[in-house]
């Protein structure tokens, strides 16, 4: 193979028969390749004959692990509820891992039960804070004229459609035997809290505290010294918040994160369970997103936080609290802030991630996490793990956590994948790769369905389930087209886990922009983009790139702190990248200015979008860090050069302009105009090559000749959907840059390898020669009887919505298989594109006893090789509907589906919630399903 080989993966949404290509090869499979999927286990009533035989399904449909997440039980299951950490649970986790080994899988465990991390042992000393503040004005000689005292306000919310009540909940929490039925989400019970300080600030002059004057009962001996004088008095609050969905024995106090004591007697529990047991084959510990604000208040404080604070900013907090609840002067409240948030962000990087990460290598596994909706640094707490986790549908969104993996060296970066695509029972597997197209396309490789719930055989038909939409479980019927998109999956991830990224932009992280901007509550979370970033020039850049065809990623203060530079080519530990950009923010730590305007002396490229920063964020050694930031600023020597000003600076060079366009041409990057198209792409390293992964996003297929930003020769094309290989036509543009035809259904894809390679056949590219011939005038129907109701099986000669055909079909959910027979059409085509036509929802096909293909939508179509037919033909169809049509059915016969502790099965669209709050499909009307139109044969010609 030449060394200049280029690989390019494209997405393509349909199946069709492969062809061999021995020269071409896929990169190896593993478990870690295919896909895993959320293992919910409710009430952990789980049994050995049922672990092994769902483990069995799991691996023979595809999927490379599971994640074990127990989580709220099944109401009528009590008796086989296991208590969490228990000696019975720990050996049904190791008959987890011994089975999972068998099979070939691997396993992660979520660090708890539900999310966040808490539990019964969990008591009031390290359980989660905040802060409570009571405030006076005083005039000279008057006294404060109230106790210093402040009782907690009592409070209850519960995840049920029933809320609890506070009477009948026992303090302290964990002393409730009946928390599942309960199902409380966060309690605040009426008690006296602790007082952390009382401090005056008289006017014009320096602050006293006064917290020992006062008296046990509240009253103090004092009077104000100046007029105007202010009182601030903290008080040490319970935010109250639970482990949300826990399972039973895992229900109590979220923990304090910021706490290393708290970290440390949580971790103490696991330690007791697992003394004497083989975990060894356990992958990794998961932790879901921090949430333990989605409550009344915020977890804002620790009881160490005013040293924590001394310590790390040279100065006490307690002298500045008016500014810090924002009532100084605008420039103190926002440096206050800032310093109180990123000594917030440092302990819970120092005092949660890190130490677990620690605790988890101890246990002989890796840490896979989910860093954001934290009040830290979401970049560096992703950082300090073995897999930073996304969620969720927007490209920015996941390159928060692909990004980090990418600057790090980190190989994987994984997405919780497919949580509401749509309301329940109505997700395809279409919709599902196409959100997973998009994970691709964001940076991601390991894909995590969210979720497949343990479901015994005796719960029958549908089964236990979660709260959540997209339900990956085997009485889905679309469980039948599963294996194809997890052969998708595993293909396309293959490569994707291979090599690096090959992005050219690092764009700097402004956290300390947001973190100087003053919010609604003292913390702010990070999560995406929105709503911190909404309006700010990181936002509209980032988007920008993105929407013309740029690589690039994310880097923190404390990753840029690690980059080097050789050659003139910036180096990250993980990858290398050819700039940096500052994306207008107006503040910027004083070391990490040094650490860019170092690397430009030492030969890198700087971008400036818009203007330099001006000043560093914080009150601590303000002045000292200003003065340090002028003279940097200072000493760079600005050209005029049109819409771009310029600098020279050691060895390196720095660009500024306000145009987008102007900027990034100034740095001499080309960008990908493939994304001109309706194209998406992301592109990788891989073996001295690169590889392009390309999404065709429309809703209309794309014929045409593809621009990439290379010069290469032959160029070898791999369809992740079918495995087929071979080599594409191509040509070079007036630029002398590679041109490759690519035909690509709506949400399609492939990959492409360009360079010598040696590829037997030639990829097909085909054009229609003839007018499409409807085949099957009449067609055998039978129906799966594994699904309930399944009616006779009948004979149609118009294809149309089973549900339209009388009542023993219009509930069916399940498997169609549709027999039919068809003269091979006249005429010498080697070649014909199989269209199904309108498909509800997904389908095998069988041509003569031959595995044709799957098709998932929105693409039905498949190529048939002409050397498969002969005079007569047989078709089998075998068609995967929704699972709605029999819930329909369920709900209009009351049977009770939804027997669920907790949150007992919520409802994405408000139209369809019921009287109780509830989801319900009472108001569907049958879903369409089987085949819609008529099948058709079009006779095809290679290009």
């Amino acid at each position: 193979m030449m060394k200049n080989k280029i690989v390019i993966l494209i997405c393509a949404a349909f199946f069709q028969l492969s062809v061999s290509a021995q020269s071409l090869q896929w990169p190896v499979s593993t478990a870690e390749t295919k896909p895993w999927t959320r293992w919910w286990w409710q009430g952990s009533a789980v049994n050995k004959t049922d672990i092994s035989r769902l483990l069995k399904m799991y691996s023979d449909a595809g999927l490379g692990g599971v994640e074990i997440t127990p989580i709220y039980g099944v109401k009528g299951e009590e008796p086989n509820f296991i208590q969490y950490l228990s000696a019975q649970w720990v050996d049904m986790l190791q008959h987890t891992l011994q089975q999972a080994t068998a099979n070939g899988m691997q396993v992660d465990m979520a660090t708890g039960t539900g999310w966040p991390f808490g539990g019964p042992w969990i008591s009031y000393e390290h359980a989660c804070k905040q802060v409570i503040s009571k405030n006076w004005t005083l005039q000279k000689g008057t006294a404060i004229p109230d106790k210093i005292a402040a009782t907690q306000q009592p409070f209850i919310k519960g995840t049920s459609t029933t809320p609890p009540k506070l009477e009948a909940v026992k303090d302290p929490v964990e002393s409730n035997i009946n928390l599942q039925q309960l199902a409380i989400d966060q309690v605040k019970f009426a008690k006296p809290l602790p007082l952390i300080t009382l401090m005056a600030y008289p006017a014009n002059a320096s602050p006293i505290d006064i917290t020992a004057l006062v008296k046990a009962d509240g009253s103090i001996d004092w009077v104000a010294p100046t007029d105007d004088c202010k009182v601030y008095a903290l008080f040490l609050g319970w935010h109250g918040k639970l482990v949300e969905r826990a399972a039973p024995g895992g229900e109590g106090n979220a923990i304090d994160h910021f706490s290393k004591p708290a970290i440390d007697t949580y971790f103490s529990k696991f330690d007791a369970a697992f003394a004497g047991k083989d975990i060894s084959a356990l992958r990794g510990f998961f932790n879901d997103s921090y949430e333990v604000d989605d409550a009344r208040g915020q977890a804002n404080w620790t009881p160490r936080l005013l040293d924590e604070f001394a310590q790390r900013k040279g100065y006490r907090l307690e002298n500045y609290l008016p500014a810090l609840f924002g009532k100084a002067d605008a420039n103190s409240n926002a440096r206050v802030l800032f310093d109180y948030r990123e000594v917030i962000a440092e302990l819970i990087l120092e005092n949660f991630t890190q130490p677990w990460v620690a605790w988890a290598k101890k246990n002989g596994a890796i840490v896979r996490n989910q860093s954001h909706g934290s009040p830290g640094n979401t970049m560096d707490l992703y950082a300090a793990v073995d897999i930073p986790e996304t969620e969720g549908t927007e490209l920015l969104r996941f390159k928060f956590a692909t990004s980090t993996a990418h600057v790090a060296g980190k190989k994987l970066a994984a997405a919780e994948a497919a949580t509401w695509l749509d309301d329940h029972f109505v997700s395809t597997l279409g919709g599902v790769k196409k959100a997973i197209d998009q994970y691709f396309i964001g940076g991601v490789n390991h894909i995590v369905y969210h979720g497949t719930n343990y479901s015994p055989a005796s719960a029958g038909w549908p089964g236990w389930m979660f709260y959540a939409a997209v339900h990956f479980n085997q009485n889905n019927p679309f469980w039948q087209q599963f294996p194809a998109l997890n052969k998708y999956v595993e293909r396309s991830q293959s490569f994707l886990q291979a090599g690096s990224i090959d992005n050219d932009v690092l764009v700097y992280y402004p956290f300390a922009d947001a973190q100087m901007e003053h919010g609604r509550d003292l913390l702010k979370h990070y999560d995406a983009m929105r709503p911190e970033f909404n309006g700010t020039r990181f936002a509209h850049i980032s988007e920008w790139m993105q929407a013309k065809g740029y690589g690039f990623d994310f880097i923190s203060d404390k990753q840029l702190q690690q980059v080097s530079v050789r050659n003139g080519v910036l180096h990250t530990g993980g990858t290398s990248y050819k700039t940096i950009l500052l994306p207008g923010n107006q503040y910027i730590p004083l070391a990490s200015m040094q650490q860019l305007l170092q690397l430009v002396s030492q030969g890198a490229k700087l971008l400036v979008y818009h203007a330099m920063p001006n000043d560093v964020p914080g009150l601590a050694n303000y002045d000292a860090n200003a003065a340090a930031l002028k003279q940097l600023l200072s000493g760079i020597q600005w050209k005029e050069n049109g819409a771009v000003k310029t600098a020279q600076h050691g060895n390196g060079s720095i660009s500024m302009s306000a145009n987008e366009q102007h900027l990034l041409d100034a740095a001499g990057f080309q960008r990908e105009a493939l994304v001109d198209m309706g194209l998406q792409f992301i592109r990788r390293n891989y073996n001295g090559s690169k590889v392009y992964f390309i999404c065709n996003a429309k809703d209309s297929a794309v014929d045409a000749w593809v621009p990439l930003n290379v010069v290469a020769a032959a160029v070898g094309i791999y369809n992740p959907m079918t495995g087929e290989t071979g080599l594409a036509q191509t040509k070079r543009n007036s630029n002398g840059h590679l041109l490759v035809h690519l035909q690509l259904p709506a949400a399609g894809s492939l990959f492409v390898q360009v360079g010598a390679v040696n590829a037997a056949t030639k990829y097909p590219l085909y054009q229609t020669i003839a007018k499409p011939v409807a085949i099957g005038k009449t067609w055998a129907v039978s129906f799966d009887d594994r699904f309930p109701n399944a009616p006779a099986a009948t004979t149609v000669s118009s294809l149309t919505s089973w549900s339209e055909w009388g009542n023993a079909f219009t509930y069916y959910s399940g498997v169609a298989t549709y027999r039919s027979s068809f003269a091979r059409p006249a005429g010498n085509a080697k070649w014909y594109r199989l269209n199904l036509g309108k498909v509800g929802e997904s389908a095998n096909v069988w041509i003569n006893g031959k595995k044709a293909g799957t098709v998932l939508g929105p693409d039905y179509t498949l190529i048939v090789d002409a050397a498969w037919l002969k005079p007569t033909n047989s078709i089998q169809i075998e068609v995967s509907n929704s699972m709605a049509n029999q819930m329909i059915l369920l709900e209009k016969n009351g049977v009770p589906w939804k027997k669920f502790y907790n949150t007992n099965f919520p409802a994405k669209l408000a139209e369809n919630r019921g009287a109780d709050g509830l989801f319900t499909p009472i108001k569907w009307m049958p879903k369409p399903s089987g085949l819609l139109s008529e099948v058709t044969l079009t006779a095809l010609q290679k290009l």
